[in-house]
This record gives C-alpha cells, sequence and structure tokens, in this order.
C-alpha cells in the first residue's frame, strides 16, 4: 500500500461522511462528520490501514467558531508504522459523540478524561464519570471560557 492510498480508500468508502483528508506536519489527517466515527474507525481499524491502536483521543476548544469542539483521535498501525489522525467537529448545543471503547479499552480512560474537563458526552461508554474533577465540580476547566479565578462549591472531607 502506498503512502497515500489510505486517505484514498477512506474518501472511496465513506463518501459522504469524509470531509477532508490532508496531510500535516508528517501524519496523515482526515476530517469525518461525527455520525461517521464508529465505521469510519472501525474500517481503519479492521481494514486496509491495520490501525490496531488508539494512542489518544482529546478535545479542541475554539470559541467563537461554530461548531465550537473539535474532537482529535490519533491511530497508530503497528504493521505498517504509520499514524493517522481523525478529526470531527462538535456544536456546544450538541456535545455527543459516540463511544470507542467497544473497539479500544484503552479509549475508556481517555473518553473520561475529555468529558470531565470539556463536558463531552460519549454515547455508549460503559462508565461515564468524572475522573480527575470530584463530583461537586462545577464547569469544565479546559474549556477556554472558564474562568481563571473561578470559586468551587465547598465539600466535606470523608472522615
Amino acid at each position: 500500500m502506498e503512502e497515500k492510498t489510505i486517505l484514498e480508500r477512506l474518501r472511496k468508502e465513506f463518501p459522504a461522511g469524509v470531509r477532508e483528508t490532508l496531510t500535516s506536519l508528517g501524519d496523515e489527517v482526515a476530517v469525518i462528520d461525527k455520525g461517521a466515527l464508529l465505521p469510519v474507525v472501525t474500517f481503519l481499524r479492521d481494514g486496509p490501514g491495520e490501525f490496531t491502536m488508539l494512542l489518544d483521543l482529546t478535545c479542541v476548544d475554539y470559541p467563537g467558531q461554530e461548531p465550537r469542539f473539535e474532537m482529535v483521535y490519533h491511530l497508530f498501525s503497528l504493521s505498517r508504522n504509520r499514524r493517522l489522525r481523525i478529526k470531527t467537529r462538535l456544536g456546544e448545543s450538541d456535545l455527543r459523540i459516540a463511544s470507542l471503547t467497544s473497539l479500544w479499552k484503552n479509549a475508556n480512560w481517555l473518553e473520561r478524561e475529555v468529558y470531565d474537563l470539556f463536558g463531552v458526552h460519549f454515547e455508549g461508554h460503559p462508565d461515564l464519570r468524572r475522573l480527575f474533577m470530584y463530583d461537586g465540580f462545577e464547569g469544565y476547566p479546559l474549556r477556554k471560557d472558564y474562568p481563571l479565578r473561578r470559586r468551587q462549591p465547598l465539600i466535606r472531607l470523608k472522615e
């Protein structure tokens, strides 16, 4: 398989779901619709690219833009020693996207981190709850509009 073939195959397999393909900083990037996430990553994991590892997933906040949030997934193919970045946008009014825990076990903690710090809800996640912040914490601290000196409600210490 040649260098650009995986992006071409992706565009061919999902013509309605893939918005854009490009190369950025040496990595191949596919920008997709959020509804196409599960079929696209399943194809990438099980198909010709053999992207068997989910290295990371994160969220980026672009205040003032619509859709405001961008989910970014970093996949890696061990057999081909190649990376692939998948991006999809989420509007502030609908912060929901499919969970990848059925495909990769490490998505569990990565999705909980994004949920806790950005407020993105992962549909189908088996245990979606806060990971870093305590249960009474209000807001999402990695959003760019989160007040720097915001005071949180006091909680009682456990004895």
